[in-house]
């Protein structure tokens, strides 16, 4: 193999070596209502040219209906910080958790979509630039739990995006 891992083990049999399938991992639990891996809506990237006070509308009509919150996710494609933070929204472990509790908006503020940035102005208090990725946190009626613009954002990882979505799942 290139990176000179074993992916399972090799058991002796007789006069020749086998190769065995790795253990399978635990599946994870704790899904509330019946989500399913990827029902949060999260994908990598931001999606350019789409409408998102009506991705907004429809995450919150969503979260009314089953009782999860909604993430949004302001950032850009070309952001360091986004790219990093989406490596961890996509591990198995923040990626359930996502599932579980959150609905996922993503918000491209990378361009010039002025509709983009007056939508994040709606959540996020104060002025002057933003670090992102910005994420705001909303309960199933609209009202703003959290937002990074004012508290700055985790630790982009695994540990501090976790704890950060625990807190407001």
């Amino acid at each position: 193999m290139a990176s000179g891992r074993l992916r399972g083990r090799i058991q002796p049999l007789g006069s020749r070596a086998v190769r065995t399938k790795p253990a399978a991992r635990a599946k994870p639990t704790g899904r509330k209502r019946g989500a399913a891996p990827g029902s949060s809506g999260f994908t990598s990237g931001y999606p350019t040219g789409r409408d998102a006070r009506e991705a907004v509308a429809s995450a919150l009509a969503a979260a009314k209906a089953d009782g999860r919150k909604i993430l949004i996710d302001f950032g850009a494609n070309w952001c360091g910080n986004c790219k990093a933070a989406d490596e961890v929204f996509a591990t198995r472990g923040v990626g359930a958790l996502l599932d579980a509790s959150y609905h996922v908006v993503k918000v491209d503020i990378g361009g010039s979509d002025s509709a983009a940035f007056s939508l994040l102005g709606n959540y996020c208090t104060g002025e002057g630039a933003y670090k992102m990725p910005v994420l705001v946190v909303l309960d199933g009626n609209g009202k703003v739990l959290t937002e990074t613009h004012s508290t700055g954002n985790p630790d982009l990882t695994e540990a501090g995006l976790g704890a950060f979505l625990r807190t407001w799942a």
